[in-house]
């Protein structure tokens, strides 16, 4: 823009007679130049740097927006300034506040500013609401880092804590949004405002609380709506002041979590069932709106009544199904079936699945009602008695294979339990699995029928008589026999009898008698071998066997033994073989020997 001349008939009516020309200049009189100078002064005045001042728009267009400000020269406004909306308003020849940055930049033209004499208004309006402790308007703009951005004539910080009454975790849904808040801090200097809309909400909603609260009474019906659900109930918003709906007033039905009848912000009709004017806490329910099914239920319903019924969930240990609207039953997991072993009820069973079931109890007061499955059924144990008597043999097939046994299916449903230490008279079984197999058929004996528990014990080694009753009449302590080495174990071997029975060759005595040799170092399963017996146990069914075949036994009578140097120096006698206490067989081995060693001194 090129610099224009000043000329003083644009300041007054002052007409100059001389005119110039070439070198000649204009001589003025000093009332002339007086004037002159008042007119110039009086018009920038008001023209000075960092002052705000009204101007005519003269034109918008791309480049920005052109402002007269009654100067030498116009000063353009960039449109960065102006947000759509404030552009959208201007016109040409509309008023509009700047600040004069510079009267004259290098170009010679004048600098304006709206932002700042917007800015400016605003910090005057702002710190005026401050003062007198007022609420402001303004539109939210942006997320930032710990809560939100809003646009109150200039960025306000409106923090996270203060957006609601509430906890809030999605900030962008207020975005683009108008809120009123009160202005917490305000520092002028730092170019800061910090302002709370939970402040206003609280403020402006205490009237209101204190209005609701005159007004409320228990058992009034009101409505509300949904503000927040937890797993515990959900608040409901009555108009400036929350009460709680707990999970168990919400219906006379069974539901797991609040989510499932109520929505947030939908409206919802609550009665007031308890009010505390103290804490200002209010109980609410809805299922109170509507009559209690379960006053009706026992006029419906009736103990042994053969019912349909819907099941509404499923859970660890039973199931819940609805037997009317809002009226509900259990069947426990242990009322499914009589003899089923059922561990993931989900499996059997869905939601929605209609069944027949059988009202077991019925408790009016305290809304339960047990129902079952199995009870539609004759329990087969009650003929399980007169089917299975004690002592008598059966046949079935293995149902199952334990640790601790076998299962026999006895019928359809009844299964008997033969016990590991059932299995045999003789053999140490580590595990059933390694002689049975599921699906083979055994034979067994009735040991037992407990009908109230529901276990049948069988047993498989009652079906022969059991060889330690007839052990005397076949084996004698001193006699020689040939076995067969069925298990080689850290301690020994254990060695079968030709009768079935095993007895155990310690290590202890095999050291002593194969100089410090064990099983392990002699013997392999499946050998044979000749073993002396050293010692019959009947009632703790044990034999100990020696390697020693010449060897005697500590139950014969045997000769006193040499007398012994004690710390006392007075001899003792020997322990007769007559012993009745049980010796081990390295006691039994170590007196042998000493026997040996004093019959080679008398000699």
């Amino acid at each position: 823009m090129s610099r224009e001349r000043l000329r003083p008939e644009q300041f007054c009516s002052l007409k100059i007679k001389s005119v110039v020309d070439g070198d000649q200049e204009a001589i003025l009189n000093k009332e002339q130049l007086q004037e002159l100078q008042d007119l110039y002064e009086g018009s920038i005045k008001n023209l000075q740097q960092g002052k705000l001042i009204v101007g005519k728009v003269i034109k918008v267009d791309s480049d920005g927006v052109l402002v007269d400000i009654k100067y030498k020269s116009q000063g353009l406004i960039p449109n960065y300034e102006f947000n759509q909306t404030e552009l959208k308003k201007l016109k040409s020849d509309s008023d509009i506040e700047v600040i004069i940055e510079n009267l004259e930049n290098r170009q010679g033209t004048v600098v304006l500013s709206y932002e700042k004499a917007k800015a400016m208004r605003v910090w005057e309006s702002v710190t005026k609401l401050f003062e007198e402790n007022k609420p402001i308007e303004g539109t939210v703009t942006h997320k930032v880092k710990g809560g939100l951005s809003v646009d109150v004539g200039i960025p306000a910080f409106l923090p996270g804590s203060q957006i609601d009454l509430q906890r809030v975790t999605d900030f962008d849904q207020y975005v683009g949004q108008t809120i009123t808040a009160n202005i917490l801090k305000l520092n002028k200097k730092r170019g800061n405002i910090i302002i709370s809309r939970r402040k206003y909400l609280h403020e402006s909603r205490s009237e209101e609380r204190q209005k609701i609260l005159e007004g409320i009474n228990e058992g009034q019906v009101i409505q509300g709506v949904v503000k927040n659900i937890t797993n515990y109930g959900a608040f409901v918003d009555l108009g400036g002041i929350d009460g709680l709906l707990h999970i168990t007033d919400i219906t006379w039905g069974r539901i797991s979590h609040p989510s499932e009848s109520l929505k947030i912000s939908e409206t919802v009709s609550v009665k007031i069932l308890s009010f505390d004017k103290e804490t200002e806490k209010i109980s609410l329910g809805m299922k109170q709106l509507e009559d209690n099914p379960w006053e009706e239920v026992d006029k419906k319903l009736k103990v042994g009544d053969k019912i349909k019924g819907k099941i509404s969930s499923i859970t660890d240990y039973g199931l819940f199904v609805e037997v009317a609207p809002h009226v509900e039953g259990l069947i426990h997991i242990s009322e499914v079936s009589w003899t089923d072993r059922i561990s993931h009820l989900s499996k059997r069973y869905k939601v929605g699945e209609e069944i027949d079931i059988l009202v077991v109890s019925l408790d009016k007061d305290n809304r339960r009602m047990s129902l079952s499955v199995k009870q539609l059924e004759t329990n087969p144990w009650e003929a399980a008695k007169e089917l299975f008597k004690v002592g008598e043999k059966i046949k079935g097939k293995i149902s199952n294979i334990t640790d601790f046994g076998i299962f026999v299916q006895l019928s359809s449903g009844i299964d008997g339990l033969v016990h590991i230490s059932d299995i045999s008279w003789t053999e140490h079984i580590g595990h059933p699995g390694d002689q049975f197999k599921l699906g083979n058929e055994v034979e067994a004996i009735v040991l037992s029928v407990d009908v109230e528990n529901k276990k049948i014990s069988l047993g498989i080694k009652q079906l022969s008589e059991d060889p330690w009753t007839t052990l005397e009449k076949t084996y004698k302590v001193d006699d020689i026999i040939e076995g067969e080495i069925r298990k080689i174990a850290n301690f020994g071997a254990f060695v079968k009898l030709p009768n079935g029975i095993e007895g155990l060759l310690h290590n202890s005595t095999l050291s002593y008698e194969q100089s410090g040799k064990k099983a392990t170092d002699l013997y392999k399963i499946g050998d044979k071998v000749q073993l002396r017996i050293a010692n019959i146990n009947k009632e703790e069914r044990k034999i100990a066997l020696s390697s020693n075949l010449e060897g005697k036994s500590f139950d014969k009578p045997t000769t006193s033994k040499a007398p012994r140097k004690t710390r006392s120096k007075e001899p003792r006698s020997a322990t007769s073989s007559t012993d009745t206490k049980i010796k081990s067989s390295l006691q039994i081995a170590l007196e042998e020997a000493m026997q040996k060693d004093d019959s080679s001194s008398d000699k």
